[in-house]
């Protein structure tokens, strides 16, 4: 039982410490003039979008440019996570 007390103690060491090291992470993606800054964490450090772009159109540049900032991310965790030795029993 202490044992499995220590594996849960050193998985969520590992998790706290591949958190810290993505939030130093940073993703930039512009798409039809929207730019997206997220960390490693997924979490959205700015938005920008161009004058002009309203409505429908800058819903859609949003989408677009939130979804790949997304899948950008995840790659990066993806990477970070293989280059720490993955998560043991996570296999």
């Amino acid at each position: 039982m202490f044992n499995k007390l220590k594996q849960f103690k050193d998985l969520r060491s590992q998790a706290k410490t591949m958190q810290d090291t993505l939030s130093q992470e940073t993703i930039s993606i512009e798409k039809k003039g929207v730019k997206i800054t997220m960390d490693g964490n997924m979490d959205v450090k700015s938005i920008s979008t161009p004058e002009g772009l309203t409505g429908d159109k800058l819903n859609s540049a949003l989408k677009e440019a939130i979804n790949e900032a997304i899948k950008k991310t995840q790659r990066l965790m993806a990477q970070k996570m293989q280059e720490m030795g993955g998560f043991p029993g996570m296999n």
